[in-house]
C-alpha cells in the first residue's frame, strides 16, 4: 500500500457514503480499498430515496463496491447522520452517471 493510500485510509476509517455510477447510495464502515478503488464496506446499507415516502434503508452487511462503479465517496459525520430523521426525508432517486 502506498503512502498516499495509507493516508487516505487513515483519514477515512469510519463511516463513508458511496454514490455509485448507477445512482445508488451505500453507507458503511470503510475497511479497505485497493489501487483500482475497489472498496470493502462493513455494516453497510443502501439508502433508497423516494419522492413519495421516507428513505428506506436496505441492510447489505459486508459489501464490496467495484472501483469502476464508484462515482463519489465521502466521509459521513456520524453525529449529524444519526440526528437525521430519514423517515421524513423525501427526494428523487439519483440518475445513473452518463459518460
Amino acid at each position: 500500500v502506498s503512502d498516499i493510500s495509507k493516508l487516505f485510509l487513515n483519514e477515512l476509517l469510519g463511516t463513508v457514503a458511496v454514490i455509485t455510477s448507477d445512482g445508488r447510495m451505500i453507507v458503511g464502515t470503510l475497511k479497505g480499498f485497493d489501487q483500482t478503488i475497489n472498496l470493502i464496506l462493513d455494516e453497510s446499507h443502501e439508502r433508497v430515496f423516494s419522492s413519495s415516502q421516507g428513505v428506506e434503508q436496505v441492510v447489505l452487511g459486508l459489501y464490496i463496491v467495484r472501483g469502476d462503479n464508484v462515482a463519489v465517496i465521502g466521509e459521513i459525520d456520524e453525529e449529524t447522520d444519526s440526528a437525521l430523521d430519514l423517515g421524513n426525508i423525501r427526494a428523487e432517486p439519483l440518475n445513473s452517471v452518463v459518460h
